[in-house]
């Protein structure tokens, strides 16, 4: 992807990966516009970073989606890069009853929110050169989280559009890409202290390293091991996987 000279939309910008992302492309020179539900966070974002911009949206509202891809492209028509970013995580219960709210809003938020975020802007992404469409999956889509059994599997979901998005827009201008971070201490699951969870800071320059080839998945080295998911043989992986975390988590 190109890493200078674009405008950016970034949904999910106002705190986390999305923030950490939104300031690096902005200090190379994009003109970016995050956007999330918090006006707080999107004022404390802009108010630090000059010249970015914010529109408040609820990722989960197909009329607000609608209505900030209006405002996206009357205000800023060079816009040619899209990065899907903003997600809930939040633990259930996949083996006993699923409490409803927390399923609806992992779905809605991390799977048909950004479908639809990307729909109502493709046909103003495929009039430009140099265009992208962003996702942030994880490492979560190829091996499971058990304990967030759902957030895992909206993941894996995402993972899945991409590859079949990716096929219908291959004789178009409009590249897609995912980015599939591995823990990353962020505010996601209370996250931000865990040492063993990757910096931030450390997740981002990587991230922005791998951006600026020509890989249509953007790993870091944490999230190789997880791309690598053996297929028919995954078992002893996610078990094993599973395994270490509950202790971790139940500790």
């Amino acid at each position: 992807m190109k890493l200078t000279g674009n405008t950016i939309y970034i949904t999910g910008g106002g705190s986390g990966i999305g923030r950490g992302l939104a300031e690096a492309l902005h200090r190379r020179g994009n003109k970016v516009i995050i956007s999330g539900r918090r006006r707080s966070h999107l004022d404390e974002v802009v108010a630090v970073n000059p010249g970015m911009a914010a529109i408040e949206l609820d990722i989960t509202d197909p009329a607000s989606i609608e209505r900030v891809a209006a405002k996206l492209i009357a205000d800023f028509p060079d816009l040619n890069v899209l990065f899907n970013n903003a997600g809930v995580m939040l633990p259930d219960r996949a083996g006993g009853k699923v409490d409803e709210t927390v399923m609806m809003s992992h779905i809605t938020t991390n799977l048909i929110g950004p479908i639809r975020m990307t729909s109502a802007l493709i046909d103003h992404l495929k009039t430009k050169k140099d265009a992208a469409v962003v996702y942030t999956s994880s490492a979560l889509a190829f091996v499971p989280l058990a304990p967030t059994a759902v957030y895992s599997a909206t993941k894996a979901a995402v993972h899945s559009y991409v590859l079949s998005q990716r096929f219908m827009l291959r004789d178009t201008t409009v590249r897609v890409l995912e980015i599939a971070p591995p823990w990353v201490r962020t505010d996601l699951m209370n996250s931000r202290e865990a040492e063993r969870a990757m910096p931030l800071d450390a997740f981002v320059d990587e991230t922005m390293t791998v951006l600026g080839t020509d890989v249509n998945e953007i790993l870091v080295d944490g999230a190789k091991l997880f791309r690598g998911n053996p297929g028919p043989s995954e078992h002893d992986l996610v078990n094993g996987f599973n395994t270490q975390m509950m202790g971790m988590l139940a500790g």
